[in-house]
């Protein structure tokens, strides 16, 4: 018979659904009074703000420098904080729009199934209004 695993035992970490990270990021909005503030316009603006320093991490780097930048934790640490940031502002303009991520990322993902269609699209980076001119 298996036992759960303890917290403090190794082993793979739970899934955490996306529901419960969007409650998670409001919560940490909320207990701040910071929802005020929160508009979509200043959400769709700290989107882009924080997209742009994830970019800049990269910066005039060449491929080769940003693989060798990526293998150091501390670097790649700083690229995951980014992202996070990037991801949490989209949370909360999706939230605060009424959308509902897990919904509309699975109606996107249906619609580029359509425009991207494998036998087409694999091993290159056109454009799907062009992939069907050869």
């Amino acid at each position: 018979m298996n036992e759960p695993r303890r917290p403090t035992e190794p082993g793979p970490t739970p899934p955490v659904a996306l529901a419960d990270l969007v409650a998670a990021v409001r919560r940490f909005r909320d207990a701040r009074d910071w929802a005020q503030f929160h508009t979509p316009k200043n959400l769709a603006a700290a989107v882009a703000i924080e997209a742009a320093e994830l970019q800049e991490r990269f910066l005039w780097q060449t491929d080769a420098e940003v693989d060798r930048d990526l293998a150091d934790p501390a670097k790649l640490a700083g690229v995951a904080d980014e992202i996070a940031d990037v991801v949490m502002f989209a949370m909360l303009l999706a939230d605060r729009l009424g959308i509902d991520l897990a919904e509309a990322i699975t109606t996107k993902l249906a619609a580029n199934e359509r425009k991207y269609p494998v036998a087409l699209a694999r091993g290159n980076a056109r454009k799907y209004t062009d992939l069907r001119d050869g």
